[in-house]
């Protein structure tokens, strides 16, 4: 079994905030593998199903960012798991818009989600970074993060969700710079 947990913000005032990007990749692996319905368990909407061999849960924690650890801590509890199976879906302002990169542990980034989660578990899970950019100045990073895609980003998003899904199985293998490479490729077919 392997958790993959999306990090954003309960509500759909936030559905379309950058800061969601997490939730949206896991809702666009849900319905691209047919997942099981979402149920509500672990302070979270969780689906089971599989990707390729894997057991995969699909874990989006309710309690809001800044409390994600103890949602995530619950599932790998419940399961017995230690943080190797634990996989992270995340905006990453240091990284460009649409790009993705994948590592295990690092810095936090001023990431209140991640933040939450490396205090409950500590730094050593996988995270898969999606770029939203910078707004260029550190005062206007909460509202842009806070704020929604723009409507001329959304074909861009689309195409991003697609990609993460299409090639998920890579990363259910654990073979991160394959997914990495494939999710790139993809990508810049269309370019």
């Amino acid at each position: 079994m392997q958790i993959w947990t999306g990090l954003g913000n309960p509500g759909t005032q936030y559905a379309l905030h950058r800061h969601n990007v997490g939730f949206m990749a896991l809702d666009a692996l849900h319905a691209v593998y047919s997942f099981a319905p979402w149920t509500k368990k672990f302070r979270s909407l969780v689906s089971e199903g599989r990707i390729g061999r894997h057991r995969v849960l699909l874990q989006k924690p309710q309690t809001f960012m800044n409390d994600s650890g103890d949602a995530v801590q619950q599932a790998l509890g419940f399961f017995k798991l230690g943080d190797e199976a634990l996989t992270v879906f995340h905006d990453e302002l240091d990284l460009a818009p649409f790009k993705v990169k994948v590592r295990t542990g690092g810095g936090l980034a001023g990431h209140n989600g991640l933040r939450s989660i490396n205090a409950s578990l500590g730094p050593d899970f996988r995270r898969v970074r999606i770029g939203i950019g910078h707004p260029g100045h550190k005062d206007r990073v909460t509202g842009y993060v806070l704020g929604n895609y723009a409507k001329s980003e959304m074909e861009d998003l689309s195409d991003l969700l697609g990609a993460l899904a299409s090639e998920a199985e890579w990363l259910a293998d654990g073979d991160d710079v394959r997914f990495m490479s494939e999710v790139a490729r993809r990508l810049h077919q269309d370019d």
